[in-house]
């Protein structure tokens, strides 16, 4: 169970690199499809599949339907918890959890460990053990900066910061989906050519940009944190956070696209 469309697709990708010389299958289950894509899920669900990897909110549509058995699920995984419960998927979690085999090995991941997170995992998890990490913290190689300005300031500073970085693959977060229009409209005003991700866009587009992103075909991508976590972007140079971000964990996730696999990386 994973919190965006985009992990879901990504995990599922690497399930079959992964599984390319065995007979596993996997089916990924996410909103936003056509009716043909419903479809296609369903009948994977009803003829069986060994790996499904799912949104919340999807997957519980197809529970109300009937039709899914998950009475010998052995494997149940929760990953980026803290994330799909900031993103209010806690009562689909626990639909989900209801329709699941007692006697299963439950796996959950969070890159933070607040209080929902402790009752989520003591009423799905029997005597765990766990595993932490140390505190994440941003790779050495990215350069960090500050701009201290006004709101009003930011969208000239903006477009003043890029203009040296013309070249550059750059990800700018915002920490709100209404802001990202405007800034992608702000862009398009002084020359520079973008494309948008949020949760409210179609899958379509979703993954539209994201395709066009990866392959360089365009160099600025302007996103929520629905691109902050999990999501695997070889060559971001540079990360803009338009805002702030509230948890000191979001920020590290977020300049944590760019300097990859030890390239070097700017973040502002």
């Amino acid at each position: 169970i994973v919190p965006t469309r985009e992990l879901a697709t990504q995990i599922d990708q690497a399930i079959q690199a992964y599984g390319y010389f065995t007979d596993i299958s996997s089916i990924p289950i996410y909103g936003g499809g056509d009716g043909k894509i419903f479809n296609q899920e369903r009948h994977a669900l009803e003829s069986g599949a060994d790996i499904v990897v799912a949104t919340p909110g999807r997957l519980n549509m197809h529970l109300n339907l009937g039709y899914v058995n998950f009475s010998h699920l052995q494997f149940l995984i929760l990953d980026e918890a803290d994330r799909m419960l900031d993103m209010g998927f806690m009562p689909d979690i626990q639909r989900i959890l209801k329709h699941t085999a007692e006697q299963k090995q439950s796996l959950l991941f969070s890159a933070t460990m607040p209080d929902n997170i402790f009752r989520l995992s003591a009423s799905m998890l029997k005597n765990p053990v766990n595993i932490n990490i140390a505190l994440s913290k941003p790779p050495s190689n990215v350069e960090q900066g500050a701009f201290v300005i006004y709101s009003n300031q930011k969208i000239g500073v903006l477009m003043h910061y890029l203009r040296a970085r013309k070249e550059k693959s750059t990800i700018i977060f915002s920490s709100r989906k209404a802001e990202v229009n405007g800034i992608q409209s702000a862009l398009r005003r002084h020359g520079f050519s973008s494309l948008a991700m949020s949760s409210d866009l179609e899958q379509s587009a979703r993954e539209f940009a994201l395709n066009e992103f990866r392959n360089q075909q365009c160099k600025i991508l302007v996103a929520t944190d629905v691109m902050s976590r999990g999501i695997d972007i070889k060559g971001v140079d540079v990360v803009i956070n338009f805002d702030v971000p509230g948890d000191a964990e979001d920020y590290v996730h977020r300049i944590g696209r760019t300097g990859r696999a030890e390239a070097k990386g700017e973040a502002v």
